[in-house]
């Protein structure tokens, strides 16, 4: 938590109650808030004590004020825009207020009139001021003499207008300390105060209090001191250093590179950075709002009221800044911006490290304390390029995978399970924050925070640990393509369109009503850019898997004619996201050796897993990523095993037609989550027939996967052959696994051959060392449509091969003559999709194949076997 404790709580504005929804014990999030009303001074001129909501007649009433007193005191905050609504967290009551207000009012003028009266008695000179401090006040520091500013010096008219209406660009200009031709003025805005004193060294010295929350003073001062305030409200005394004291701490070259967009650890430069600045332990607060009249900065730590705390604008980088002293981790936090049109909004910070548990929306101040333990993962997992390595990915919904689990938790029993299946990586769907669990991910509002549903990030980092000691790579669903439109969030951040496209036809997604970035803006590219990298860097992820990819490279995706603009070519390529995903891609693979980048790209657009510097025949250098999904293999031989067995003959070509473009790019097989939702069923309920040639259906086509060139993803559930779709409610079905269940050993056995699938594909090179090389496959019977058979031999780069026969029909062919190499003198059965362990018929070729002499679909030897019905079995040399 954080190490400052919070100011004392102004007494009508009670810390508990919400300012977004009223209710008890819950964070404020007002959609548009003002300054609260201020305390009235019965020393002020009744004129100038009535409120007023004509700008005009408010400043008249400063003048005329200004005139008759020497003081020259300003009146009170200036009544709230019509724009703006008063902040639920306002004052409990009227009349409480009211009396309190009245009870200040009463003991402010008492003290006043004492002092204008001493004052009045002898008129005080430069010399005798100096010479004669006043009055004795109770003192914070007992070797602090007491004093009282000699010359009191309020803000201009328009500078306390533009701080209390949230529209000051400096206000470091104007609040904290400043040289002054009497010495070194001194000003503070702080609500509810009932008085502020300033403490230096050797001097303590109360501000006037000029009404409305300001203070300010003049002391007798050579230069500019280092000093803290004492706040005083009537629940007691709290003292602070000056969040006005302290020089930007955000460097030039830091801007620069924002500006550039080339910042590639933005995360350190931007959001809520805990440090120690100029000496002093803090938060640095840090948002891009170019558009915005104002930023202040709210949380529990101020009670959600950011009239006291301003940040000032950086220039023309758009980034706005405030060191807040005492503030630290574990504090509740979001951005109340003033909008163009005078509106207020208040906004979770996009580069938030931590959230609150969803409904709740407030960012969190994080710092992370979590010690590594996985070098020897690090250190080796870039030996070898992922397309040329084993590659079997078992994709994950945490949430749902075990419901109720934490991240912790979860490292207990998710590592385990996945090690004893075989698998060598995890694929988590998305685990950045999103508010809606229904969205599975895909709707993220905070890109740099794991959901807080499970954990804290340093949780989640435990979990990545864990997997990573097990042996097991962690690959990431990461959805830069679009956002959703929650008002509290990255829509129209500071008022105007900033992370979308401001052009609406480019910024409004059809299919989802969401957002899409506008990747054609230096910072909104840099910020997605540096979240790819934050992920691989602070959190170990080993690879990002690239979501929803065609919806970003076409400018008529999903829409009609009429509903998109081209681009500057008068294409329908969106150039600004292809520079986005080359850049990305060239950015992750230089910085982060051993990450592989996936892409689910469903059209043929060319080269996606091609270098970006080599220029394809469209014109356009390769995408770069490491790998892509093959969305036609698995649409075409999911349907064709949908075929009842009698029917297969007439889509033979679905099976076989994947082969012609398998070395286009560099492919990954998947089996995921969208197919198993939604009424297309559950893997096993897709297969016709019984329970039984569902099951052996189901068995031969995971063979059959294993075996085609390209790396596997199958998603949870599917290895079990849970019969039911997937729904993050409740999740698998684990009870099938019960030995209670009178159909347990159906399901075990499905789990059971995924194990051995794993353990064979990792000890056979021949499955994945060549499977992006046309030299690493052979078709032995391709053409078998009558039989429902396909046999090929993949090969290692020594060129030794294996043998992957599938039947497809329900019934058992003897003597089935297949070609093979004649320089094998014997081939051995290593996998069955079919044995009896699994729940098949246990129809095999036992013990060592001879191959005959006998030449055969164009090879000078054969084999014949036995072919188990509804099953895919491989064959090595004995």
């Amino acid at each position: 938590m954080s190490t400052r404790p919070p100011e004392p709580q102004p007494p009508e504005k009670p810390a508990a109650r919400s300012a977004r929804s009223g209710r008890k014990g819950e964070k404020p999030a007002p959609e548009e808030a003002v300054v609260p009303r201020q305390r009235k001074k019965s020393a002020e001129p009744k004129a100038a004590a009535r409120r007023t909501t004509d700008p005009a007649a408010k400043k008249a009433a400063v003048t005329k004020k200004a005139a008759v007193t020497k003081k020259a005191a300003v009146p009170k905050a200036a009544a709230v825009p019509e724009a703006a609504v008063e902040p639920k967290a306002a004052p409990a009551s009227k009349k409480a207020a009211a009396k309190k207000t009245a009870s200040k009012a009463k003991k402010t003028a008492a003290k006043k009139t004492v002092v204008r009266a001493t004052a009045a008695k002898k008129p005080a000179t430069k010399k005798s001021a100096a010479k004669k401090p006043a009055a004795r006040q109770p003192a914070a520091a007992p070797t602090a003499p007491a004093t009282s500013p000699r010359v009191p010096s309020a803000l201009p008219v328009e500078d306390r207008d533009r701080l209390v209406y949230g529209t000051h660009h400096d206000p470091h200009g104007v609040l904290g300390a400043h040289p002054h031709p009497e010495g070194v003025v001194f000003r503070v805005l702080r609500p509810y105060a009932l008085k502020v004193t300033v403490l230096t060294e050797g001097l303590r010295a109360e501000l006037d209090d000029d009404g409305g929350g300001f203070f300010s003073g003049v002391l007798p001062l050579q230069s500019v001191p280092e000093y803290r305030l004492l706040v005083t409200y009537e629940s007691g005394d709290f003292e602070t250093p000056d969040p006005y004291a302290f020089l930007p701490a955000l460097g030039e070259f830091d801007l620069h590179l924002i500006g550039e967009g080339r910042h590639e650890q933005l995360w350190k430069a931007l959001g809520a950075e805990p440090m120690t600045h100029q000496g002093v332990s803090g938060t640095r607060f840090t948002v891009w709002a170019p558009n915005a009249r104002g930023v202040r900065v709210v949380g529990n730590f101020n009670y959600w009221d950011g009239t006291g705390f301003p940040l000032r604008s950086l220039g023309s980088s758009g980034i706005w800044e405030l060191f807040v002293p005492g503030v630290g981790e574990g504090e509740l936090y979001k951005f109340q911006i003033t909008r163009p049109d005078g509106s207020m909004t208040f906004r979770a910070d996009p580069m938030a490290r931590r959230t609150e548990v969803p409904p709740a929306n407030s960012s969190v101040i994080h710092t992370s304390h979590h010690a590594w333990d996985d070098e020897e993962w690090m250190s080796r997992r870039g030996e070898r390029p992922a397309h040329e390595s084993p590659f079997s990915v078992y994709e994950v919904h945490l949430p749902s995978w075990r419901p109720g689990l934490t991240y912790r938790q979860l490292a207990e029993q998710l590592p385990a399970y996945v090690k004893d299946l075989g698998f060598t990586h995890v694929e988590l769907m998305p685990v950045a924050e999103h508010p809606f669990g229904g969205s599975w991910g895909y709707q993220v509002t905070g890109f740099y925070a794991p959901t807080a549903r499970m954990g804290t990030p340093d949780d989640f980092k435990y979990l990545v640990d864990a997997l990573h000691r097990a042996g097991i790579g962690v690959l990431m669903d990461w959805v830069p393509a679009h956002f959703p439109r929650d008002d509290w969030a990255l829509a129209e951040f500071d008022g105007r369109p900033l992370y979308e496209h401001e052009d609406p036809l480019r910024a409004a997604h059809p299919d989802w009503g969401t957002l899409e970035f506008d990747y054609g803006r230096n910072e909104v590219r840099n910020f997605l850019v540096a979240n790819a990298l934050y992920w691989c860097e602070e959190f170990h992820i080993d690879g990002l898997r690239v979501d929803a990819v065609a919806s970003m490279l076409y400018l008529d995706y999903s829409r009609e004619h009429g509903q998109w603009t081209p681009n500057a070519q008068g294409g329908r390529e969106n150039l600004d996201a292809v520079a986005f995903l080359q850049e990305m891609n060239a950015t992750v693979y230089r910085r982060e050796p051993g990450v592989v980048t996936i892409a689910e790209e469903s059209t043929a657009w060319d080269g996606v897993t091609r270098a970006t510097h080599h220029q394809g025949p469209g014109g356009f250098g390769g995408l770069g990523f490491g790998l892509k999904w093959n969305m036609g293999w698995m649409h075409d031989s999911l349907g064709y095993v949908q075929h009842e067995p009698v029917h297969r003959r007439y889509h033979h070509n679905e099976m076989t037609f994947s082969m012609v473009y398998a070395y286009s790019e560099n492919y990954v097989l998947p089996i995921s989550h969208d197919e198993v939702v939604h009424g297309k069923r559950s893997l096993v309920s897709k297969m016709p027939g019984d329970w039984w040639q569902q099951r052996a259906t189901h068995r031969a086509y995971l063979g059959y996967m294993w075996a085609h060139p390209g790396k596997q993803l199958l998603f949870m559930g599917q290895e079990f052959a849970q019969g039911a779709e997937w729904s993050e409610a409740h999740g698998p079905d684990w009870w099938l696994l019960d030995p209670q269940y009178g159909a347990e050993s159906d399901h075990r056995g499905v789990r059971d051959l995924v194990r051995d699938l794993n353990h064979v594909y990792r000890a056979q090179p021949a499955l994945w060392e060549r499977d992006t090389s046309p030299d690493g496959f052979a078709w032995v019977e391709g053409d078998a449509a009558e039989d429902n058979v396909f046999a090929f031999l993949r090969y290692d780069a020594a060129g030794s091969p294996l043998l992957a026969v599938s039947n497809f029909s329900p019934v058992v062919r003897h003597g089935y003559r297949l070609g093979v190499p004649e320089e094998i003198p014997a081939w051995s059965e290593v996998l069955n999709t079919d044995e009896e362990r699994y729940g098949g018929s246990g129809v095999s070729n036992p013990g060592s194949l001879k191959p005959d002499p006998m030449a055969w679909q164009g090879r000078p030897a054969s084999l014949q076997l036995t072919l188990p019905p509804l099953a895919t079995v491989w064959l090595r040399p004995a």
